[in-house]
Parts: C-alpha cells; sequence; structure tokens
C-alpha cells in the first residue's frame, strides 16, 4: 500500500463516527455526581467516589469489550461429562468470566446490602450508593445484572426470613467476594402455568424429615446454574392460590456434593441478555428447605419486589445513558452537510428527546433508592411512598428504555444497526426491562389497583412532592405553584382510575402520569439542591421540558419550537453551568 493509499484508508475510517470507546462513564456524567452527592452522607460519597472512577473507565474499557465477546459467544449447556456420566454444566467464554470477576470479585455489588468491607467501607452500604455502582456497571453488560441482582435477592430472603441454620449453611457464601469460595443466587419463579398469576403455579413440595422434595417444571430460570436458588412452591395439602404457596431455598448440590435432583431441560434462545444462561427446570423430588412460614411464602418474596423493580429500573436507566453517551458521541463527532449533527436542528431535538428521558429515569432511581433506605431504616411513610415508587419507576423506566436506544441506534444510522457497535446490543437489551418483574400492564396495574387503590400509598407520594416543592425556595413561586398543582392533579386522577373497575384501560396512562410529574417535581428540587452546592440550575430545565413534552399533549397543528426552547435546548446541549435566575427565567418564558 502506498502513502496515498494509507491517507485515502484513514480519511475514510474517520467518516465513520466515532463511538464510545475508551470513555469513562462516570467522568461524562456530572448529573451521577451530582444526585450522589446530594443522596449521600458526605464521608461516603467522597469515599466511593474513586471506586466509581475506576469503575467508570472499566465499564466504558475492558468491561465493554467483555460483554461484546460475551454477547457474541453465548452459554452452551452440556449434558454429560467427558467420561459419559449425567452431570450437566454451563460452558461461559471467558469473557463472562471476567465480567463475574469484576461484578462480584472486584466490586461486590452484588454483597454491598449485606456485608461490611465491601471496597474499604466500615459498614454495609446504602441502596443510593449499592445502585451507582450497578448504574455504571451496566452501561457495559446488561445481562450479568440479572445474577448480580438474583445473588442479592437471595441473600436477602434468606437473611430475614431464613432460620439460624440456613444463614450458617448459606449466606456468607452468597455475599462472599472471594470468588473461590462465592456461591451466586436464584429465583426460579415463572412457570408455564403461573407467570404473573402466581397463585396458580403447580409445583409441589412434599416434606421429608427436615428438608422438602419438590417436583414440577419452572419455565424461564435466569442464572439457571445458580449454587442457591429461592423458588416458589405449593406444599402438600396447601390450599390453593398465593396463601398456600410456601418459599423453599434449593441448593444445586447436595451435602455429598452429588447434583441436586433437578435438571436443565434446555437454555433460552433469547432477543437480548445472551450472555447470560435462562433456562428451563425440571424437578424430579428436588431436596429443598422452607423459608420462613409457608403459608407466607408468596408474601415474603413479594417484599423483594421493590427491591427487583428498583435494580430493574437503574439497570434501564444505564442502558439509556449509555445510549444517550453513544448518541453524543456521533452527534458531536460526525459532520454532514458541512455541519456537525449536533449543530441540526431536527437531530438537536431527537438528542433532547433521548436526554430527556434518559434524565427523568435517573432521577427517579435514586429518589425510589432513597425512599427504600429510609423504608429500610424504619420509616411507614418511606414504606408507603417506595410501595407506589416501584412500580412507576419499572412501568415507565423501562418502556422509556426501548424507544431512547432506538433513537440513539437511528442517529448512528445504518451502521447502528451492525453488532459490532454497542447500539444494536442496548436495544436488544432494552426489551426485557419492561417484561422483567412483570410486564407494563401487571406493573401499571399494580401501581394503580395495589399501591393507590388497596394501600394508599397515593398519600405518601403527594406528601413528599409537595414537600420538596416546598423546600426549593430559590425556584420561582409561580413554577412550584404549578407544579403543585399538578401533584394533585396527577394524585386524582390515579385515585379515579383505582376506584372504578371500567377505568382499568386508564391504568397505563394514570401510572405514566404519575411519573411525569414526579420526575418534574424531583427535577426542579435537584435544580435547588445542586445550585446551592455549585450554582448549576440546569435541572429546572429539565423540569418544564418534561411537563411540556410528556404530560401535556401539544397541538398537533402548532409550531412548538420556539426561541424558549431553543434557548433551553442550547443551555443543555451545551453543558455549561447555569445561575437560577437564568434557569427561572427560560422555565416562566
Amino acid at each position: 500500500m502506498n502513502a496515498q493509499t494509507k491517507i485515502s484508508a484513514s480519511i475514510a475510517a474517520n467518516l465513520i463516527a466515532p463511538d464510545t470507546s475508551g470513555m469513562n462513564f462516570y467522568r461524562a456524567d456530572p448529573a451521577l455526581r451530582d444526585l450522589l452527592s446530594i443522596h449521600l452522607p458526605e464521608a461516603l460519597f467522597v469515599h466511593i467516589e474513586p471506586h466509581l472512577d475506576r469503575l467508570g473507565g472499566l465499564a466504558g474499557g475492558v468491561l465493554d469489550d467483555c460483554a461484546r465477546m460475551a454477547d457474541q459467544h453465548v452459554p452452551v449447556l452440556h449434558q454429560r461429562d467427558r467420561f459419559g456420566r449425567d452431570v450437566q454444566w454451563i460452558e461461559y467464554h471467558p469473557a463472562y468470566r471476567e465480567l463475574e470477576k469484576a461484578a462480584y470479585g472486584e466490586f461486590g455489588i452484588h454483597a454491598m446490602s449485606h456485608r461490611a468491607g465491601i471496597l474499604g467501607w466500615p459498614s454495609i452500604y446504602p441502596v443510593v450508593a449499592k445502585h451507582a455502582f450497578t448504574f455504571l456497571f451496566n452501561q457495559a453488560e446488561f445481562g450479568m445484572g440479572c445474577p448480580i441482582n438474583v445473588t442479592d435477592g437471595a441473600a436477602k430472603l434468606l437473611s430475614k426470613f431464613g432460620d439460624a441454620a440456613l444463614k450458617e449453611k448459606y449466606l456468607d457464601g452468597l455475599t462472599q467476594t472471594d470468588m473461590r469460595k462465592l456461591t451466586q443466587g436464584g429465583q426460579f419463579m415463572t412457570e408455564k402455568e403461573g407467570g404473573s398469576d402466581v397463585g396458580t403455579l403447580t409445583t409441589t413440595a412434599v416434606q421429608e424429615g427436615d428438608h422438602w422434595r419438590l417436583t414440577g417444571e419452572k419455565w424461564f430460570c435466569s442464572n439457571a446454574d445458580a449454587e442457591v436458588v429461592m423458588l416458589l412452591a405449593r406444599p402438600e395439602g396447601a390450599v390453593g392460590g398465593t396463601r398456600g404457596v410456601g418459599l423453599f431455598l434449593m441448593p444445586r448440590r447436595l451435602e455429598d456434593g452429588s447434583p441436586n435432583h433437578y435438571r436443565i431441560v434446555r437454555l433460552k434462545d433469547k432477543l437480548g441478555t445472551r450472555s447470560m444462561a435462562s433456562g428451563e427446570i425440571k424437578l424430579e423430588g428436588a431436596i429443598a428447605y422452607a423459608v420462613g412460614n409457608l403459608d407466607r411464602g408468596f408474601v415474603q418474596m413479594a417484599e423483594m419486589v421493590n427491591s427487583s423493580r428498583l435494580s430493574n429500573g437503574v439497570k434501564s436507566t444505564a442502558l439509556m445513558r449509555r445510549a444517550y453517551h453513544d448518541a453524543m458521541a456521533v452527534a458531536r463527532g460526525r459532520v454532514v452537510f458541512g455541519s456537525r449533527i449536533v449543530d441540526l436542528p431536527l437531530a438537536r431535538r431527537q438528542l433532547m428527546k433521548i436526554m430527556l428521558a434518559t434524565e427523568q429515569a435517573l432521577s427517579m432511581s435514586f429518589l425510589t433508592a432513597d425512599a427504600l433506605d429510609r423504608a429500610e431504616a424504619g420509616s411507614q411513610d418511606a414504606a408507603a411512598l417506595l410501595r407506589i415508587l416501584t412500580p412507576t419507576l419499572k412501568f415507565r423506566a423501562t418502556r422509556d428504555a426501548r424507544k431512547v436506544c432506538g433513537d440513539a441506534l437511528e442517529m448512528r444510522g445504518g451502521i447502528g444497526y451492525i453488532e459490532e457497535f454497542a447500539s444494536a446490543r442496548l436495544l436488544r437489551d432494552a426489551h426485557l426491562g419492561s417484561i422483567w418483574e412483570g410486564t407494563g400492564n401487571i406493573v401499571a396495574l399494580d401501581a394503580l389497583k395495589r399501591a393507590v387503590g388497596r394501600h394508599g400509598a397515593e398519600g405518601a407520594l403527594a406528601a413528599d412532592l409537595h414537600a420538596r416543592l416546598d423546600d426549593s425556595s430559590s425556584v420561582p413561586q409561580a413554577w412550584r405553584d404549578r407544579l403543585h398543582g399538578l401533584v394533585d392533579r396527577a394524585i386524582g386522577f390515579a385515585r379515579e382510575v383505582a376506584a372504578h373497575s371500567d377505568h382499568e384501560a386508564d391504568a397505563r396512562r394514570a401510572t405514566s402520569s404519575l411519573y411525569h410529574v414526579a420526575s418534574a417535581v424531583a427535577l426542579a428540587w435537584e435544580a435547588e439542591k445542586i445550585h446551592a452546592r455549585r450554582g448549576d440550575a440546569r435541572r429546572l430545565l429539565l423540569s418544564r421540558l418534561v411537563i411540556d413534552h410528556r404530560l401535556m399533549a401539544p397541538d398537533p397543528f402548532a409550531v412548538i419550537e420556539g426561541p424558549t426552547q431553543r434557548a433551553i435546548t442550547e443551555c443543555l446541549l451545551d453543558e455549561r453551568d447555569l445561575g437560577m435566575a437564568e434557569a427561572g427565567a427560560l422555565v416562566m418564558a
């Protein structure tokens, strides 16, 4: 190749828009740093920031490379060993093992809520801090988010409901960061007969001395070869429905090291999260141990839903943030028709849609995590708040992730559809969030019919949002008054839908309204706090955009991109600090 040819090839390569390779996802995310400084004690924030910085660099580098390889080289189920013995095992690509070492070994994300001393912190971490690590890790690898979450969840169930003997035997392994001692967890719940309708499950449990024998099939079991599994089964003679369901711990191996009496029938061929093994499990008299009261199994497992749905929301937010980073890399790094993409009006509007949904989800994720921390500290008001925030976050953030990842892929154009770039994987993975832990319809009904209609949790949400507005004195009074009014309207709409069975079809719309109003309030409150800390009130602009573009239906025949909208877009995309006076003027313009 001559010199001129080499130069031409170099120029051609530079015509392809850059991606996020080598980016430090923590340093690229000032909003994350701001929210952590608001929600965490200063000493804890100072302690974890170097670790977040390290994880942010890994997530944009070596972990991203590993995630790409693990997605391409999916797990393989082997039915026998090389000597012909019926010993099942799942083969993983070495890249997946490297991801495990980072998540479980180096950062201990699964153990942060259970074991003191992780990353040198003398006590366990609050949920807000733990999910900062979740958020960064999942920008590189979404599939392993499930094994991390279910290991964490299994430890939580065992810690809260298990007897002393079970804790002594299994809890340490579930919370280990030493990879040689770690026993990953699983939660095998779904059956052909009972997905969302858990009360129809058919797995049975028969007592045999100090243990039980389980028979049946579990239909969708992620982390299929987990060493410690939590699952639901109906004890022999128990009543029907959810009241007759018990919670059990099932080890992968028996006391003598032999396999327990269940087998993986096959692994699922999934659209996304392909790095992680999900399978169908047939229980053939598997030995298991009762966890807690057998007539409270469903209730005990349901307590995990708050944690799991929050984790789901955070992971979907991570996908959106990664998609946003990728879209901005394209927009700032590619020139078309003589202009950078980021300077073109239609592209700027598309970028703002990506940014807005992402920032809403980030705010709502940490608002919910903070509520969980306070609820676990004993606050009944926070427990009620959590009851409505978790399904609301799960419903909207996971659905937004599908749209955001698709729009970011489109920003890259045709090459975004190619698996060599992260955008295609992000879009595939995003579709899991709105299915995992309940589909959109199920979760909207949980928010409206149960959290509002049965538990009255909307009162706690209203009180919290009004209090945050009252605590935002530097935000223009007129904007706070408008948000106060919208809070009351959203709460009233939710109550109306919850109270009438013939309004059920409006449950999704009412849940979205709660989400948008709550996020608009949270963004305004954050603007107050961030401005007081470092003089930047830009999140107030996002509060207005939520109301204008996500809550209020625009006139389909009216031009909406006027001078104010352009000025707001300019401030947000240029990432310059903005004083409260200027932000307030734009919000009220």
